[in-house]
């Protein structure tokens, strides 16, 4: 009776497990923000989501800036074309998601002090899950990698 015993209580233990959802948790790295150009508001900011659980950026806002929107990057008939995400970025559990120059980015509009290396920007991330995150994104060159579109 012992034998049957211990693989049914460590069986109903896995399940038990298996069945509780984690707690939803979104990781924001590599989080940066170009400086913006000389006479302009506006400016581009990129970072790498990995959610625990999926989940969707639905919102970014600053206080620093009149708007913030998620953009995306697509080519339509050999023009690069962006359009702000609607619906907020997608995060299935366990993927990095990156925000790269040249591709999906952060558009941060009607920036209200000139952005110049070194500044902080703050941001408010608004998760469909997850809990909102507050954080300070470094105004700076982004990596190289993928140039060749979007916001310079």
């Amino acid at each position: 009776m012992k034998k049957l015993i211990v693989p049914t209580l460590a069986a109903l233990s896995v399940a038990a497990c298996q069945q509780q959802p984690a707690t939803p948790g979104v990781e924001v790295s590599d989080l940066i923000c170009r400086p913006t150009p000389n006479g302009r508001d506006v400016t581009a900011c990129f970072a790498t989501f990995t959610s625990n659980v999926d989940d969707r950026l639905v919102a970014i806002s600053s206080p620093d800036a009149d708007d913030v929107q998620i953009h995306s990057v697509r080519t339509d008939n050999g023009m690069m074309v962006m359009r702000e995400m609607e619906n907020g970025l997608s995060l299935p559990a366990g993927e990095s998601i990156r925000l790269r120059p040249g591709g999906d980015h952060i558009m941060i509009i009607g920036v209200h002090t000139p952005l110049a290396e070194g500044d902080l920007l703050s941001l408010a991330m608004t998760f469909e899950h997850a809990p909102e995150l507050g954080l300070r994104a470094e105004v700076g060159a982004p990596p190289v990698e993928g140039e060749g579109g979007g916001h310079h």
